[in-house]
């Protein structure tokens, strides 16, 4: 339950970062460009609670979002 409630709390915490920077479109342009996304965070963190190891989760973020629909494909099934 703790680890679902942290990763609960991760994505609520660059959810919001997000809107908060949506106010403004030249800081969302530089902050996106420049940065992980949000997808790329979502990946690391699950990995990491999955495998705990740091290659594995940098492969996660590399792959974003197709990682974390994996995740939710695979997650039954364990």
């Amino acid at each position: 339950m703790l680890k679902k409630s942290a990763l609960l709390s991760l994505v609520v915490f660059f959810g919001s970062i997000t809107t908060l920077l949506a106010a403004d479109g030249n800081v969302t342009n530089t902050a996106i460009g420049n940065g992980i996304g949000i997808g790329s965070a979502l990946a690391v963190a699950i990995c990491w609670t999955r495998t705990n190891s740091v290659l594995t989760s940098a492969l996660a973020g590399l792959f974003g979002w197709l990682y974390v629909i994996y995740y939710l494909i695979i997650r039954n099934n364990e």
